[in-house]
């Protein structure tokens, strides 16, 4: 692999990696606690993180995304099929329930896979293609392929803050 692609490879595995060590432990109490009304509980953060990863990565490889491969049917969430939280009210995160985090770990694992295969399928020429020409200047994949890593990052980091928060409740 090309050095970008062991960075990118890096950093996703980080994020996969990240949500099993949130997740170790964890209670289905846990799981759905906020730490207030408004607040989005460690289930919710890692399954919103791993919704944007899948669709956003999904949609520049022009494939399908894990979540319409089995998934939207375990997760069973009261949700609409393509959701992925992005503009959920407080009132609809807090509908979010899951009890097995086996089906996060799942989930993460099969979207790691899925980003794994993208990432050592690029050259270096793939990065610089423009995929939205609607910002000044143009997305490129290499600029949201980073966004959608800092969105990852970003919430597995909150989820780490909640399970903490969590766990010390006791």
């Amino acid at each position: 692999m090309d050095a970008f692609q062991d960075l990118l490879v890096d950093g996703f595995s980080r994020v996969e990696e990240g949500v099993g060590a949130v997740l170790e432990g964890l209670t289905a109490e846990q799981l759905r606690w906020r730490p207030d009304d408004e607040a989005n509980p460690v289930g919710w953060l890692l399954w919103h993180l791993l919704r944007q990863q899948d669709a956003q990565l999904a949609q520049l490889a022009g494939q399908e995304e894990d979540w319409v491969q089995g998934w939207r049917e375990r997760f069973d969430l009261p949700y609409p099929p393509d959701a992925m939280g992005y503009g959920q009210e407080a009132a609809e995160v807090g509908r979010f329930e899951l009890r097995d985090t086996g089906l996060l770990l799942g989930y993460a694992g099969a979207v790691h896979a899925s980003t794994r295969r993208l990432v050592e399928g690029w050259d270096a020429q793939d990065l610089g293609r423009v995929v939205d020409d609607a910002w000044d200047p143009p997305v490129t994949v290499g600029v949201r392929v980073c966004s959608v890593l800092e969105d990852a990052l970003k919430h597995l980091g909150q989820a780490e803050y909640v399970a903490g928060l969590a766990r010390r409740r006791g």
